[in-house]
């Protein structure tokens, strides 16, 4: 139905075009993160992308609390018959072979819940980016270390996602082996 000025569009089109975006997003972070790192190196690349994630998590808790949506409804994750759904950019940095650094964006969930409760994180208990085949999430407290690093300028606060954080733990011992 059109009224006026207003022109209806499909779900799956409206969908599909929230997919755009999203694989746009993705690139842009695969893009930022990659620059960083192979300017400055894994540690030292990995903080900087940490520090921008933190800001990006803050800025979505602020625009949440003051009553902005934080997800699109449609379009963000793929649904599909009878299985899981499965993140659109999860899929995309899976697809590009670039979990390390596609994985960084992951630790927004973390940022942003954290950001509007210090008390809590969302983790993965699954991540599509790492290899898994699909991402789960959990909510738990979070410890005086988690909070300490998370809100200290220039840590690496990437542990407070167990998942992650053992993620980058082993491609940090891997990383030392190779220059050994």
């Amino acid at each position: 139905m059109e009224s006026n000025n207003e022109k209806m569009v499909p779900l799956k089109e409206a969908e599909h075009q929230v997919k755009v975006v999203t694989q746009r997003l993705a690139l842009l972070h695969l893009a930022y993160a990659k620059t960083l790192v192979k300017e400055f190196g894994w540690k030292k690349g990995k903080l900087l992308v940490l520090k921008a994630i933190k800001n990006y998590g803050l800025r979505v808790a602020d625009r949440t609390q003051r009553g902005f949506q934080s997800l699109p409804k449609y379009g963000f994750w793929e649904t599909r018959d009878g299985q899981p759904r499965l993140c659109e950019l999860g899929k995309l940095v899976l697809e590009s072979g670039e979990g390390d650094i596609g994985s960084l964006y992951c630790l927004i969930d973390a940022a942003k819940t954290m950001a509007m409760n210090p008390g809590e994180k969302l983790i993965h208990t699954k991540c599509l980016p790492l290899g898994d085949e699909l991402c789960e999430f959990s909510t738990v407290p979070t410890t005086d270390m988690d909070r300490a690093d998370f809100f200290a300028e220039n840590r690496d606060w990437s542990h407070v996602d167990p998942r992650l954080g053992a993620f980058y733990d082993k491609k940090e011992s891997e990383c030392k082996n190779t220059r050994a």
